[in-house]
């Protein structure tokens, strides 16, 4: 399906792609999702579950109360949940084109236009003109604030090629552990398909610039994979124990326990995530590949049909 949606123009696959998670969501839709707030020293970051897996974030800044929304697929419950925490909603990040993440973009600015009492809305994003309502083309290192809070936006092009993670530290150095948010580059023990790109990029976005942030730093995804890519894991490296003991969690547990899993740390990707782990020896020689960028290609391959 993904393969043929490529060869469409973008306005219709977006709008097959819309119609595709409307239907798959329904019965979804028409249950409690709990939301999960995780509070920090200077920031708080509210997951909020949407569609069938997907996750959408609000990132409050402590000191100020302002806010930012990550990927708001579903923008009337965004809403809802910003007016319940009393913050100023008026930055929009989006991780990457697709529907199920920048779906909700253009509805989002239009309540805004329609509610001028609320400020303006920034939409952040990849040099990408698929993204909708686009106001701040963004690339690597680029930086901006949320109230207090730095983001610092990383180019991590593969699952599309102008897809952003956004890294989210407060001010001062004592104000404990940052966030990124990682959309479909980085998932719980997983990445995303490769798409628009190549190994190397994955391979670049997921050892050269993820596993390069601090091990405490919380990883929010964008969606909720937690028993597939564990199984996945387990089967590369049966005798990681981490991986064990996380994947007995997360069978033992309903979908909303599966998704109380994320946000993860970077710290325990390297030690459960296959796709992070290519340079281990257990990895390699599990798709017979001697090389950690020649591990990276044939460990999607072998996930795609897993």
């Amino acid at each position: 399906m993904s393969a043929l949606l490529n060869l469409l123009p973008h306005r219709l696959s977006q709008r097959l792609t819309a119609l595709y998670f409307t239907v798959s969501s329904f019965s979804l839709q028409r249950r409690p999702q709990t939301t999960q707030t995780t509070a920090m020293a200077s920031m708080t970051v509210t997951k909020i579950p949407a569609l069938k897996d997907n996750f959408m974030y609000l990132l409050v800044c402590n000191a100020t109360r302002q806010a930012a929304v990550v990927d708001p697929v579903e923008p009337d419950r965004v809403l809802e949940v910003a007016r319940e925490q009393g913050c100023q909603l008026n930055q929009l990040l989006t991780t990457h084109h697709h529907w199920d993440h920048a779906g909700g973009n253009e509805a989002l600015c239009a309540r805004y236009r329609e509610n001028p009492a609320w400020g303006e809305l920034s939409v952040y994003g990849g040099d990408d003109d698929r993204i909708g309502g686009l106001t701040h083309r963004v690339r690597q290192d680029d930086t901006f604030t949320v109230g207090r809070l730095r983001v610092r936006c990383l180019s991590t092009p593969c699952h599309t090629t102008s897809h952003i993670c956004y890294y989210v530290q407060g001010a001062e150095d004592g104000d404990g552990p940052g966030a990124v948010f990682t959309g479909d580059t980085l998932f719980l023990a997983g990445c995303g398909r490769f798409f628009e790109g190549t190994p190397q990029q994955m391979y670049d976005a997921l050892i050269g610039q993820l596993s390069s942030l601090p091990d405490e730093t919380r990883v929010y995804c964008g969606h909720e994979y937690a028993v597939q890519n564990l199984r996945f894991g387990a089967t590369v490296e049966p005798d990681n124990a981490d991986t064990r003991a996380l994947l007995e969690q997360a069978q033992q547990a309903d979908l909303e326990g599966r998704r109380a899993l994320v946000p993860s740390t970077i710290g325990q990707e390297k030690r459960i995530n296959v796709f992070m782990r290519v340079h281990q020896p257990t990895v390699q020689a599990f798709v017979d590949r001697t090389t950690p960028l020649d591990t990276m290609q044939a460990l999607r391959a072998a996930k795609d049909k897993f």
